[in-house]
């Protein structure tokens, strides 16, 4: 990885300088570990009882009746 760093009058490092490329690299590895992160969760609500498994169809009109907010 390339990074530059900016450092203050002590020679501390506070900020990092990278190329855009490896920037974007990074933010789509963080969404993608997040990404599995949610779906573990939502794995472990269901095994648990806390959640359960709504078929699409029935979740898409329940949406369009404004049962539920899609959020």
């Amino acid at each position: 990885m390339e990074a530059r760093y900016i450092v203050d009058e002590n020679g501390k490092r506070t900020d990092v300088i990278l190329p855009l490329e490896e920037y974007e690299r990074l933010i789509e590895a963080l969404e993608d570990l997040e990404d599995v992160r949610l779906y573990d969760e939502a794995k472990a609500a269901l095994h648990s009882g806390e959640s359960e498994v709504v078929p699409l169809e029935q979740a898409m009109r329940e949406i369009r009746e404004g049962k539920v907010s899609a959020d």
